[in-house]
């Protein structure tokens, strides 16, 4: 593919009055399920602005809205509104096989006109999808009976990933093209298992379940998702009974409510937590930037600041994607980073001083992690200021390459391709990467249009291992995700990190 950062910059880019209801009490059957979310909802189109490539929302667009082919739990892809989908010989067409029985929230048919006009929707670079210059690989799509056929004007290997990832969703074309963006906006409907029946910005939104959901009716006739932003608020919730379930708490809370009047759920997630290095000032000298990575205790972190509740990494890869390599590691050697910093004359006595930049309450330790590792950085001669902002400061920064030197970050990659993980955070022209280097930026571009799929993934372990050996950016860890809820619902999560109302049953 050919990327820059002009085609990619897209990319980057608790008591509420919410009618009458009640709820029951945490004994009782429950009939009205209120979950306490982590983060609000700015906007209902999940395929156009910034709210579009925002992680933490997809669950609550994948409620009302259904992506080109289901993600399971586990991240495998599944039949969902395409039940089959793949490329002809030579590679110059994709085909879509489309669902046939699927009915749009307003009773009207979803067809094939609906997928082949949401995919030319958001090709073209003035509708504002995020994702344009993937969708735009593919031109001249067509309607063939329950078939949808797309020539492929620039080949990604991972287009089919994209379906069931970040603004992969149909919307309903005749729907939208009556009542517009703004009518939209107001009034949304999807195929979804949920349909939206009230909707507070910045509060709540109330769902109703699809009776109709070609996937089974959920179980759940109602859902209310609160909009709380604090996590003690939100453990409040849970713990007083006004809601049924929540997430992303502190572990300890997770840990005292777990085994009592609440149930807890905790797994591994997508997301992984990491340190970008921006080249710039400090992080120009190789000796400072291997330093700060092999000075870090990361298991140590995990263990005594999460609770145990991570898995440490040394790329930018989870055991779960395509590309992880178990034999490219980083060592634990403060000894050595003391060495490396002296040999560019540098000591505890006379520090190499950087900013570091962090959030504070958006991931579970987020703000205390990075307090442990300036602790461990001033130990072999390093003097990092923290730096606090909120997460839609950093997307800012990074899209315009201004981060600080370092700046701590949660990447999200729910397909597990290496594109989206190292792909997108290293390669210079992306607006996700501060790292600028032309050495990995001519390693990384082969990789982007690449049709030989073994060879592809060996190109992005290569790709990994010079990362690492270099130390241009710092990998923590991979999240465990903690989830309460009270004991008359069970709750599936999802590796994508998706809290999804649907997978919840009556316990």
């Amino acid at each position: 593919m050919n990327l820059n950062r002009r085609s990619l910059l897209q990319l980057s880019t608790a008591a509420v009055a919410m009618g009458a209801f009640t709820l029951p009490a945490r004994a009782q059957a429950i009939e009205e399920l209120v979950i306490a979310y982590n983060v609000s909802l700015p906007s209902w189109d999940p395929t156009t602005g910034p709210s579009a490539v925002n992680p933490t929302i997809q669950g609550l667009y994948q409620s009302v809205f259904d992506q080109y082919i289901l993600q399971q739990p586990d991240l495998k892809p599944a039949p969902g509104l395409l039940t089959e989908w793949g490329w002809n010989e030579d590679k110059t067409q994709v085909w879509m096989t489309v669902r046939e029985g699927v009915t749009w929230h307003d009773g009207s048919p979803f067809t094939a006109e609906d997928v082949a006009w949401s995919l030319a929707r958001v090709a073209k670079p003035e509708t504002g999808s995020p994702i344009q210059f993937v969708w735009g690989t593919l031109a001249n799509h067509r309607v063939e009976g329950n078939k949808v056929i797309a020539d492929v004007a620039q080949f990604d290997p991972t287009i089919f990933k994209w379906m069931y990832f970040l603004t992969g969703y149909v919307l309903p074309k005749a729907y939208y093209e009556k009542v517009g963006a703004e009518g939209f906006e107001a009034a949304p409907i999807g195929t979804g298992p949920y349909m939206v029946e009230k909707f507070e910005r910045n509060a709540f939104v109330r769902l109703k379940a699809n009776a109709n959901y070609w996937g089974g009716k959920p179980d759940f006739d109602t859902v209310t998702i609160k909009f709380v932003p604090d996590a003690a608020a939100r453990v409040a919730e849970v713990e007083s009974g006004n809601s049924h379930v929540t997430l992303e708490m502190p572990y300890e809370e997770f840990n005292r409510l777990k085994g009592g009047p609440l149930a807890g759920v905790s797994a591994p997630i997508s997301d992984i937590g990491m340190i970008f290095l921006n080249d710039i000032d400090a992080m120009l000298d190789p000796n400072v930037r291997k330093a700060a990575l092999i000075s870090i205790d990361k298991q140590a972190i995990i263990d005594r600041l999460l609770g145990g509740y991570g898995v440490k990494i040394d790329t930018l890869e989870t055991p779960q994607y395509d590309a992880y390599d178990p034999s490219i590691t980083t060592e634990y050697n403060p000894e050595k980073a003391v060495e490396l910093l002296a040999a560019s004359g540098f000591s505890v006595d006379n520090p190499v001083k950087f900013k570091i930049q962090t959030t504070k309450g958006f991931k579970p330790k987020d703000y205390e992690m990075i307090q442990a590792i300036v602790g461990l950085w001033r130990k072999v001669g390093i003097e990092a200021e923290i730096e606090v902002y909120e997460i839609a400061k950093h997307y800012e920064l990074r899209a315009a390459d201004q981060l600080a030197p370092a700046a701590f970050y949660n990447w999200g990659n729910s397909v597990g391709d290496p594109t989206t993980s190292t792909g997108f955070a290293m390669f210079g022209p992306s607006p996700h990467s501060v790292w600028d280097g032309k050495d990995l930026i001519d390693m990384i571009g082969p990789l982007w249009g690449e049709k030989d799929e073994a060879k592809r993934i060996e190109g992005w372990k290569a790709v990994d291992r010079y990362i690492a050996e270099n130390a241009l950016v710092i990998p923590l860890l991979q999240y465990v995700q903690p989830i309460l809820h009270a004991p008359g619902v069970v709750v599936t999560p999802h590796a994508s990190g998706a809290l999804l109302p649907h997978l919840m049953k009556r316990a």
